[in-house]
């Protein structure tokens, strides 16, 4: 994993892949990389979806190793949905098969002349980049079943779906899992529109050929990697919670702590809330021949995934994580499990952000557009969109341009980008990381529920602000650095933790590298990828004031604690001064 791999789509007489050097960036990984990338060579002011914006695709430091759990995969650009630097974050087999082909990185550059679609191979044998206009327009599962069609089933993929060649602002950019269905997406910020421009319909990853990554020290990486798992799975979270119900698990957890935001973040509790958690929803795959238990990547040994299939037992869709189920759930008054997965299966197809879309038809419902827990219309609002028609391409731009379009005022997004499943009002410090995070309303940014509600890493009151945002500003340090990894962010419970556990995490980077990292380097490493990324905003026009919720969370009362946002502006100026 020593080279990046070029491709600038409009280059003069076609597509040109080259290969070059890490050189500058040599050391860096998954979002690491791409903030860095994006940072020093896009420029802030660029219109999104222009040629001189870039898609950067880095697998992370530990990608392609036997490190256990070290499959994510980092996409990064200008975002077109919050116009900040934007880094969306995936599973599923791509990382692992990206960087066993030696790449620390893809540079999707330029734009081609015409809107034909591009596949892009890339083998041991190296890259090639064809057009093919019999790709136009097909779903993500279609697709992929064409590029098995092609070649074999030995492949990993990472593709748009219609909403990305539409280029519209929700669009995610879909990988391939273990069972080579694409349900693992860098769903934030329209990254999937931004390949779209870029002309790219799929890019098929075939590492036959390709040995595992080796470790400078095998024995020590080898013992380190023992240790890690140990750790993962003595902790109560990631061996029992999430292998048993997923991150669904939450649903109950936060509804009972009055933060599940409901019909548009009117209310902290859903009535309905018993039959769309994690509980329920394991119960019913298992009664119909579905999976509980099932990972994205090989190497995953949480497993918080599983496989979700409809009355008549035929696959539907993945195990709806608990954003999802949320957002096309309580968010839209919507309690029927079988409604929110075929969501969640459209979402996939057409390539969209489920937490976008669920927070924009919730908006929509606001409006009168459909009426809340009508999970029919729900769906035929995400059709809309997958069809491209005038009130489709308005929502698949997601819920603020569809608060503008309808006249709604409570319209839940920070800096453009929609609100995940807590609402800041009965989580205070998931309020700070929602306000000043660098790419907009993003929960996974430094995921204060863990201390706020968890009790993982401390203990801090939820409902006062004391104390929010120091803890805010730890997780997303914290968070950048393991971005830049490869891991999943669920390791971060017994990193938290289990100090033994973290350290044998830097142990694994170290035996690997060659390196003598400290716990103050992986501080380091976090600071600098947040530096890269603020200073792109700042160049971008981004100020103090645009790291702020919007006003009805510090007007309107949240029952049931009847509480508002009460961090305090000047408070939330200090998060970035350490």
């Amino acid at each position: 994993m020593d080279k990046i791999l070029r491709i600038d789509m409009g280059a003069e007489g076609g597509p040109k892949a080259t290969e070059e050097p890490l050189g500058d960036y040599a050391g860096l990984g998954g979002r690491a990389l791409t903030s860095a990338i994006v940072s020093k060579e896009v420029p802030p002011l660029c219109h999104p979806l222009g040629a001189d914006n870039k898609l950067v695709i880095a697998p992370g430091l530990l990608s392609g190793t036997t490190a256990a759990m070290s499959g994510r995969l980092s996409v990064g650009c200008k975002s077109p949905l919050t116009g900040t630097i934007k880094e969306a974050n995936a599973g599923g087999q791509a990382s692992q098969v990206l960087a066993r082909l030696g790449y620390a990185a893809i540079v999707l550059e330029g734009k081609p002349k015409d809107d034909t679609p591009y596949k892009v191979m890339i083998n041991k044998d190296g890259v090639q980049i064809t057009p093919n206009n019999g790709l136009r327009m097909l779903g993500n599962y279609d697709l992929v079943e064409k590029m098995k069609g092609e070649h074999g089933d030995k492949i990993a993929c990472i593709s748009i779906g219609p909403a990305g060649e539409m280029k519209m602002s929700a669009a995610s950019v879909a990988c391939t899992d273990m069972e080579l269905r694409p349900t693992r997406h860098a769903g934030r910020g329209g990254v999937g529109a931004v390949m779209g421009a870029k002309g790219v319909k799929v890019i098929v990853l075939d590492d036959t050929g390709m040995k595992m990554r080796s470790p400078k020290d095998p024995e020590k990486f080898r013992k380190a990697n023992e240790t890690w798992i140990e750790g993962l799975r003595k902790h109560p979270i990631t061996s029992q919670g999430l292998p048993a119900y997923g991150t669904n698990i939450l649903a109950n957890i936060i509804n009972e702590a009055g933060a599940y935001p409901t019909k548009n973040f009117m209310w902290g509790r859903f009535e309905g809330c018993s039959n769309i958690s994690g509980e329920t929803q394991a119960e019913t795959e298992t009664a119909r021949g579905g999976v509980a238990t099932h990972g994205c990547h090989r190497g995953c040994i949480i497993k918080c995934s599983g496989i979700y299939m409809d009355k008549d037992g035929h696959y539907l869709t993945k195990q709806v994580e608990y954003e999802t189920v949320w957002a096309h759930g309580a968010n839209c008054g919507i309690d029927d499990l079988d409604s929110i997965a075929m969501l969640d299966r459209l979402d996939d197809d057409y390539g969209l952000d489920t937490i976008e879309m669920g927070a924009t038809i919730a908006v929509a419902m606001e409006a009168g557009v459909a009426k809340f827990g009508d999970g029919a219309a729900a769906i035929n609002l995400v059709k809309e969109v997958g069809k491209g028609t005038p009130l489709g391409r308005i929502l698949g731009n997601g819920a603020a341009l569809t608060g503008k379009a309808f006249g709604v005022e409570r319209v839940p997004v920070v800096k453009g980008q929609a609100m995940p499943a807590y609402d800041p009002r009965g989580i205070q410090g998931i309020g700070v990381t929602y306000a000043t995070s660098t790419m907009g309303a993003d929960h996974t940014s430094g995921y204060a529920v863990a201390t706020n509600i968890l009790n993982v890493g401390g203990s801090l009151d939820p409902l006062k602000p004391e104390g929010q945002v120091e803890l805010s500003r730890n997780l997303q340090i914290a968070t950048a650095a393991v971005d830049s990894t490869g891991m999943c962010i669920f390791i971060a419970f017994a990193a938290l933790d289990q100090p033994e556990t973290f350290q044998a995490l830097i142990d694994m980077i170290n035996a690997f590298y060659g390196l003598n990292m400290t716990a103050d380097d992986v501080t380091d490493l976090g600071k600098s990828v947040l530096k890269n990324e603020r200073d792109f905003n700042t160049r971008a026009g981004f100020t103090a004031m645009h790291d702020r919720l919007p006003e009805f969370f510090k007007k309107d009362l949240l029952p049931p604690h009847n509480i508002t946002f009460h961090v305090k502006d000047e408070d939330l100026d200090t998060l970035f001064n350490w």
